[in-house]
């Protein structure tokens, strides 16, 4: 009998010091300790018309303008999406994520491959959360897991339908791929970044690009996410009553052969002080899954700029080469 590797899974392969886990006690803080301590980036854009593309799914050009907005932008944020935004919640060091783990509490996963912490904690749920929610709350721990496995659901009927809506727009379909090989590989991250006594000195989240094949992010009215676009800067992501963002991740950059950027972003600290949240849920193809540009969408003549590789290797390579994990398997 063969047993199903899951993302939890290799993840517990590239365990972390604990020191990389336990957030600061952001209530006691009076100032921004040296640990803490970021660069102040002017590289923003200083183009004010600048602005993320917006997709309702409701528009008969939704597949058009989807893919319009992964390949010059890497995302784009959706309305009319049918997900009910009204649910989630957080608490602590009960749920403390294992050196060796993948889920709980804790700092963000990446924080080993910067010099300075981030201004950050978070809780990252994979599967079913009623163990860390039974250390969290023994008796009382219903709601909370309803919650998060209605909007685990719901997340997963969204991301199948916004994956099948950008495949349509490179006029490929699901049966074309080989991804029967399992289940999706999927993660909810709930982000919190606390009030701030300095926000210009700290950093919420560094610069980064997802593993996933898609994300997409709730982040609510506070506005706080930027990403980075070549030749513009910085750009900010202002939140939109109601709306999702939806960015590329690396596998789909592999897919298309670098034609969707896997987007660059990151996230800063609200000035006014306020505390910040967001939910982030991560669309992964199946661990087992061999991902290689499609020669489909290969133009005459062009060559496929990566080699093959299955989603558990190349999460194994972004683990041990967080800052350039395509250049490895770049042919």
């Amino acid at each position: 009998m063969t047993t199903t590797t899951t993302l939890a899974q290799v993840y517990r392969e590239h365990p972390i010091h604990l020191r990389d886990i336990i957030p600061l006690d952001f209530n006691s803080i009076r100032s921004v300790p040296d640990s803490h301590v970021w660069p102040i980036s002017d590289d923003f854009s200083s183009d004010h018309q600048l602005m993320v593309p917006i997709i309702d799914l409701k528009d008969p050009n939704a597949v058009k303008l989807a893919g319009h907005a992964c390949k010059t932008w890497g995302a784009f944020q959706v309305i009319n999406h049918g997900i009910h935004l009204n649910l989630l919640e957080e608490t602590k060091m009960k749920a403390l994520r294992e050196p060796a783990g993948a889920t709980g509490y804790g700092l963000a996963r990446i924080s080993p491959f910067f010099p300075k912490y981030m201004w950050h904690e978070g809780f990252t749920i994979m599967d079913s959360p009623t163990d860390h929610a039974r250390a969290l709350w023994p008796t009382d721990n219903a709601r909370f897991c309803d919650v998060i496995e209605r909007y685990q659901k719901q997340m997963k009927v969204l991301a199948e339908k916004l994956t099948d809506l950008i495949l349509e727009s490179l006029a490929i379909f699901r049966e074309d791929l080989n991804w029967d090989v399992g289940s999706p590989s999927t993660a909810l991250q709930l982000n919190s970044y606390p009030p701030c006594p300095n926000p210009n000195r700290a950093m919420g989240l560094a610069p980064h690009t997802d593993t996933s094949f898609l994300t997409i992010l709730y982040q609510g009215s506070i506005s706080g996410l930027q990403i980075f676009k070549q030749g513009a800067g910085w750009i900010s992501m202002l939140p939109v009553t109601g709306a999702l963002v939806v960015n590329v991740g690396d596998l789909l950059h592999i897919l298309t052969n670098a034609r969707f950027p896997s987007v660059l972003h990151r996230a800063v600290l609200n000035q006014e002080g306020s505390h910040r949240v967001s939910v982030a849920y991560f669309y992964g193809l199946p661990i087992e899954c061999s991902v290689s540009p499609l020669l489909k969408l290969l133009d005459s003549g062009e060559n496929p700029r990566y080699r093959p590789v299955t989603v558990k290797e190349y999460v194994d390579i972004k683990s041990k080469y967080f800052e350039e994990p395509l250049t490895s398997i770049r042919i």
